[in-house]
């Protein structure tokens, strides 16, 4: 091959590619199909220039025009601002949106389950008495329930809450793995120890105090639990019926789907954390902490509904998966 004929016949094409490579972002439509174009071709150009010739600098010219041309065609990211944007208006809403149906099941079989322990230690003695010495109890009832949101610095109490509720958290989306069934665990085990704590108050007449010192922050704090444990149970349960879809495809998406919920509740948890440490102890009235507690789970209910039904609409699945960079060859 007579290679300064090959040259000749394609520099126009090399420098329009060069030219438009230079302009990449101030592109029109048909300029980024011509970029498109022309990478391709001059992929198929340094190919026949290496098997070619042994010109070392036309061999780096091409590549280096083929290099940029590639960062082009396939490297462009969106701003961080907007993946950061999308994250809170797309991605975390419309998986917790999606899964409403489990997380409610999760939280509506909690609380039945904390009630009816919670009156059966309530109304009996002799599970009391099993529960802990008289003592004990006293001790529970009248200072370390109240104590237990006033006795460290509210920083520390903040992130020390923040570290415990992020943990069980993450318990129930990794137990996901096991068709979700350690979740029900977990779940049981919450509440549990709710209903004792509960029903040993109302045993002794501190209802009052108990609600009045677990809603402000447990309201906002349970539900990011409850998303977790029903994010966590669907993605089981894709296992087990992935619907239409291959179940290694179904899984995929889900799982992807599930690294949502778990970033978007650190964020919660931490506003949780926050209500628990700042609020819960504060001398506000009672009325004014619950209060407090409402509007944040109204606000993040408000929010989830909102975006997530938003988000359906358009076809959104939650999925963090981007279509892979696939750079064009001859």
């Amino acid at each position: 091959m007579d290679i300064d004929a090959f040259v000749t016949v394609h520099r126009p094409t090399w420098d329009r590619l060069d030219q438009l490579v230079r302009r990449r972002r101030s592109l029109r439509g048909e300029e980024v199909d011509e970029l498109v174009e022309l990478y391709e071709r001059v992929s198929t150009h340094l190919s026949i220039v290496r098997s070619s010739s042994r010109d070392p600098l036309l061999v780096g010219r091409l590549s280096s025009l083929v290099a940029r041309a590639r960062s082009a065609v396939t490297g462009a990211h969106a701003p961080l601002w907007r993946e950061f944007a999308r994250f809170w208006t797309v991605s975390f809403p419309v998986v917790a949106y999606r899964a409403w149906r489990w997380w409610l099941g999760a939280a509506v079989a909690s609380t039945a389950v904390a009630v009816a322990f919670g009156a059966w230690v309530a109304g009996s003695p002799e599970v009391q008495a099993a529960v802990g010495t008289p003592e004990e109890i006293r001790q529970l009832v009248e200072h370390d329930f109240a104590d237990y949101y006033s006795a460290n610095p509210a920083g520390s109490f903040a992130t020390q809450v923040w570290v415990n509720n992020a943990w069980v958290a993450a318990q129930c989306i990794a137990f996901s793995i096991l068709l979700g069934l350690p979740i029900l665990y977990v779940l049981l085990q919450n509440a549990l120890n709710v209903g004792v704590t509960g029903g040993l108050m109302a045993a002794a007449g501190k209802s009052d105090v108990f609600f009045g010192l677990i809603t402000p922050h447990g309201l906002l704090e349970l539900t990011a639990v409850f998303l977790a444990a029903g994010a966590g149970l669907k993605l089981g349960w894709t296992a087990v019926d992935p619907g239409h879809r291959p179940r290694g495809q179904a899984l995929a998406e889900q799982g992807r789907a599930i690294v949502s919920v778990a970033l978007g509740l650190v964020a919660v948890l931490f506003l949780s954390g926050l209500i628990e440490a700042l609020v819960t102890p504060s001398p506000l009235p009672t009325w004014a902490r619950i209060g407090i507690g409402v509007l944040a789970e109204a606000a993040f209910l408000g929010y989830v509904v909102y975006f997530g039904r938003r988000a359906v609409r358009q076809g959104e699945t939650g999925d963090v998966e981007r279509a892979p960079d696939v750079a064009p060859a001859a």
